[in-house]
Order: C-alpha cells, then structure tokens, then sequence
C-alpha cells in the first residue's frame, strides 16, 4: 500500500467515535493495515478487543459518511507535513509504544537517524517557575549533552523547557520541541523568537493539527509523546504538582530511565524531584556522573522488519513484562535486571521476550491465544513476536500464526 493511502486511513479511523490511538493500534494489530480493517464487516471488528456491539454499530454508521482520500486531501491542505506510524520516518521509539500516536504533524528538519533511534534523545523539563539554580543547572547539563551529540527534546514551555531549547541552540546543538498546539501556534507568545530559531536546524512536533489553540488537557498527551520520543528524561526542577512529574511518570511507565537534579528540603520546586528519587530515579551528581550512567544505557540495537521500516530490539514489551511480574521500574536498567534475574527465564532468549516466547507452543496457535497467555496489550505480544522471528525463536506462519523454531 502507498504511503498516501496509509496515511488516509489513519487519519479515517481518527475521524470515527470512541476510537483514539489505543484502538486504532489494536485494529493495526489484528488486520495488519488500516484499509483492512475499514473495509472490515462487524463481525471481523468484533474479534478486536475493545469492540463491542454498540461501538461497531457506531463505526458502522460513521464509515458510511467519510471518503479516506477526501479526508487525507482536506488534512493535507492544511497541515502538509505529517507521519503516522506506518511512514518510514516515523520516530522509531514511538512506534513501539502500546499505542503510538496516531498522526505526528511537524515542521522543521527531520533527522532520519534520529527517528530510527540511531542518534539519541534526551528530554529536560521541569518547572515553569525555575530558581537561578535551576536554570543554571539546566544550562550546564544541556551543554554536555550536546557536546556528546545528544538531541535535546522538551516542550517549548516557559522556565526549564525554553532554558534547555536555548542552551541547545547556543551550543550548536539540535532540538525537538514538542507542542501541546498545532505546530503553528507558539505558546506561550514570548516562546516566538525560541520557536523561529528552533525551526532552523531543529524539529517542532505536535499531535494537534495546525490551529490547535492551548488547551489544558492537551499538555499532559504532550509528555507522553517528549518521553516516549527519548531515552532518558531528565526532571531539573518540578513541585509536587507538576506536568515535568507527568513526563517523568510516562517515561517510567514506557521503561525510559529517569534522571533527577536534587535540591533542597526548602525549595517548593524540589520537593517532586526529591519524590521522583525515592521511587527510584537516578540523582544526577554532576555532568561527567550524568555522562558515566548514560553511557551505561542499554544499546538499542536496530533490526529491520518485512516491510524494511526499522525497529528497535529494546520494546514496550520490556515494561509490559516487568509489570506482569508485579514491579514498575524506575529506569531500564533496573527493568532489565528484575526480569533477567526469573528463575525460570530460558536461556539464550532476551529477558524482555521471555514471557512471549514461554507462551508460543512447539504447535501453531493464533495471536490471540498468545495474548491471552501473556496478559500483555496485543500491540506489544506482536512486537515481541517480531523480534523472536528476527532472532530465529519462532516461526509466522499464514494466517498470523506463531510457532516455536
């Protein structure tokens, strides 16, 4: 299928009620592609979790009254530039999210090596509200990264998220900033001169489409997309309630290391980063401690799919796993040790794919049984499954079947 006839049917499924990127990741799942699974009857949908009677009827009626190219022609004419999950450039570290955005519309430089994951990402965030301390720690931190070739990803806020874009910029560094509006629409408007210098070597992202004003509850969405974007998030500064705590939470929750700048007992700004190590995040010493542990970072070794789109070997299924075993990382690391140290691990086998692969018997069985097994999200079962076949565990057969070999 074209590029564009993909991209028209993201953008349809988007279009229909009650279905948001979680959804749309299931029916990409189940049938393969998205045109497959428009041009599904309701007995076909309903064999996708989460698609009851009352929804397919729904569907039914709303599919009824939209033309995917119209849609994609209309999109098109305002936002030109944009990727779903099926585009070669499609940032690979999304990608392996249990449910990736569905449409990432941007402006400025794409950096191909950068979306395969190949050139890392760091995010900074924090308060709004940063001390001279703050600030200046963000700067320092900022510049070391980008002496070591890292891309700095934040969200264009006031505070920690501008401090870090400039000290990238300054440094001769590339940044991504990542909106809670349509790419077009800078906020806050004292961000503008930021947001114009950004575009001449860096990236702005948005899952909003262009004239999105700021909405409150398009922010948090925004954190998931800086973390799930990144390797590492780093937390400067952030008071208990805060949208840098958010980041850091998702971060966590896709097995992404978390890295916190401590402060002290009496500054209100602290006090969500003094949280944040107690559940385990690494404190940040000084810059050559921050370098010493990145560098201690699992490799994402990159492979490459039937359909030639590059993935990682590191996936969601690392923290789906983990989870199942009834602990939540504070970094991968940790991840990685927990779920290496099961005793009943096989050996040979990545430790993130063991709980896949323990589940795919010596005869074919469906995907289906598979995830019921595993109790893992269908999206990250299928990853998993990927990569076992890419490593020679198991086999595909026809009719998305799975055997061991």
């Amino acid at each position: 299928m074209a590029p564009a006839e993909m991209q028209a049917y993201w953008l349809a499924w988007l279009q229909m009620p009650r279905i948001g990127p979680t959804l749309i990741h299931r029916l990409h799942q189940h049938f393969g592609d998205l045109k497959t699974a428009w041009l599904a009857n309701g007995k076909e949908l309903a064999q996708v979790e989460g698609f009851g009677p009352k929804l397919i009827e729904q569907v039914n009626r709303a599919r009824s009254q939209h033309n995917p190219q119209q849609l994609l022609l209309d999109y098109q004419r305002i936002n030109p530039r944009f990727l779903t999950p099926g585009d070669g450039h499609y940032p690979t570290l999304l990608r392996e999210l249990h449910a990736p955005p569905p449409i990432l519309n941007y402006c400025g430089q794409i950096d191909a090596a950068e979306m395969r994951g190949e050139k890392p990402a760091i995010a900074i965030v924090g308060t709004r509200h940063p001390s001279e301390y703050g600030r200046r720690w963000t700067r320092r931190l900022t510049r070391a990264l980008v002496r070591r070739g890292y891309t700095i990803v934040s969200g264009l806020a006031e505070g920690i998220d501008a401090e870090a874009h400039r000290a990238c910029l300054e440094g001769g560094g590339r940044t991504v900033a990542v909106l809670g509006t349509g790419v077009d629409v800078v906020y806050p408007a004292r961000n503008r001169q930021l947001y114009r210098d950004i575009l001449k070597s860096g990236l702005i992202l948005s899952e909003y489409g262009a004239g999105t004003p700021p909405d409150r509850t398009h922010f948090p969405q925004r954190n998931r997309v800086v973390a799930g974007f990144c390797r590492a998030t780093i937390v400067v500064e952030a008071p208990k309630r805060s949208g840098a705590l958010i980041t850091a939470n998702v971060a966590n929750e896709f097995c992404r290391d978390v890295y916190v700048v401590p402060g002290t007992l009496d500054n209100p700004n602290a006090r969500g980063c003094l949280e944040l190590i107690g559940q385990g995040a690494e404190v940040i010493l000084d810059e050559n401690h921050l370098l010493a542990m990145l560098g201690d970072m699992p490799s994402l070794d990159v492979v490459t799919d039937r359909g030639g789109v590059k993935v990682t070997a590191r996936t969601a299924i690392e923290t789906q796993a983990v989870e199942h075993q009834g602990t939540v990382p504070a970094s991968s690391k940790t991840a990685s040790s927990k779920t290496a140290s099961s005793k009943t691990a096989a050996p040979a086998i990545p430790a993130a794919l063991q709980p896949v692969w323990k589940a795919v018997p010596v005869e074919a069985c469906s995907l289906d049984r598979i995830v019921q097994q595993t109790q893992l999200p269908t999206g990250a079962v299928s990853s998993a499954l990927l990569q076992l076949e890419l490593l020679g565990f198991i086999t595909e057969l026809p009719g998305k079947q799975y055997q061991r070999g």
